[in-house]
């Protein structure tokens, strides 16, 4: 299996060891070029293959995942919560955002886990270190992505952490999802109409909506008269990667706040799972991040 654009050659044996990613759609899923780009320079006998698995098919497909040894797995959309009771085990983290997708085979049992949360808040943690008792993050929207979001803003932690939202009844029941986790009381949920005064408070605004995302490319979640409330040293964080920047990061920065974009949680996510399959400290992150990059041409 060759692939010139990202300077790899995985070579795909009758042993080599299956990982791979699920969901539904899966054909735009950038994980296997990561992964295998990492599992090339290690020199690993292992290839990470995308599963295109419906919801009807979840349950007979985990089964026949187990049946053909399938080491472990990375679960997008719209799999996320639905995976959990398949699972003989999820960690702290999952069970507290009420969400898993990275699953590992252990012995013959499937153990889930959530490394979402960790890749979120990697480039908080590296590049930006700062006291974020004393600071307030306001997150757009309330779909899954928003939830590794509230996690990571509680870890990280937070004074006030606010979640905006357009709909109302979906509002509630992102905050009723949450009614047994320790998280449930460090968050408040708010109507998309408080969004302006909650904007000129933000240290931290976080885009977790698909506005914006590739083909349309013009659109952002917030208006330029809107993102006018941001404090000129806020960061504005779109967990969108395509594309590079997007509209919400363009009228951030203009602003003069500091943009960062998805690509790195990918990243940084991709290879906290990778650890975890490969049961090793270390992998190679710079080479996940730059097949990334030369696969998109950034």
């Amino acid at each position: 299996m060759n692939n010139k654009d990202n300077n790899y050659c995985l070579q795909v044996t009758g042993k080599s060891k299956l990982l791979g990613v699920i969901g539904d759609p899966i054909e735009h899923s950038l994980s296997p070029v990561m992964h295998n780009a990492a599992l090339s320079k290690l020199g690993l006998d292992y290839v990470y293959l995308p599963f295109p698995i419906a919801p009807e098919n979840l349950e007979v497909a985990i089964a026949g995942f187990a049946a053909v040894g399938v080491v472990g797995f990375s679960v997008t959309i719209p799999h996320k919560q639905a995976i959990i009771p398949l699972l003989s085990e999820i960690s702290p983290v999952a069970e507290a955002i009420g969400a898993v997708n990275t699953v590992t085979r252990q012995g013959d049992r499937w153990v889930g886990t959530n490394t979402d949360v960790e890749g979120f808040i990697a480039p908080l943690q590296t590049t930006y270190q700062q006291n974020w008792s004393q600071k307030q993050a306001v997150i757009l929207g309330n779909g899954g992505a928003a939830r590794a979001v509230v996690a990571g803003c509680i870890q990280l932690g937070f004074s006030e952490v606010h979640l905006v939202g357009r709909n109302k009844n979906k509002l509630d029941e992102f905050r009723q999802s949450w009614h047994n986790s320790p998280f449930v009381n460090k968050f408040e949920v708010h109507a998309w109409e408080e969004l302006s005064n909650l904007i000129s408070q933000a240290n931290l605004l976080v885009n977790s909506t698909p506005v914006g995302m590739y083909p349309h490319v013009d659109n952002s979640p917030l208006s330029a008269a809107e993102m006018a409330n941001l404090p000129t040293d806020a960061i504005a964080y779109d967990l969108i990667y395509i594309p590079k920047p997007t509209k919400f990061l363009h009228l951030a920065e203009q602003q003069g706040a500091i943009a960062i974009d998805g690509l790195e949680m990918l990243v940084q996510q991709g290879a906290a799972a990778l650890k975890i399959w490969l049961q090793r400290d270390n992998v190679p992150v710079d080479e996940m991040r730059q097949a990334l990059k030369n696969h998109l041409g950034i």
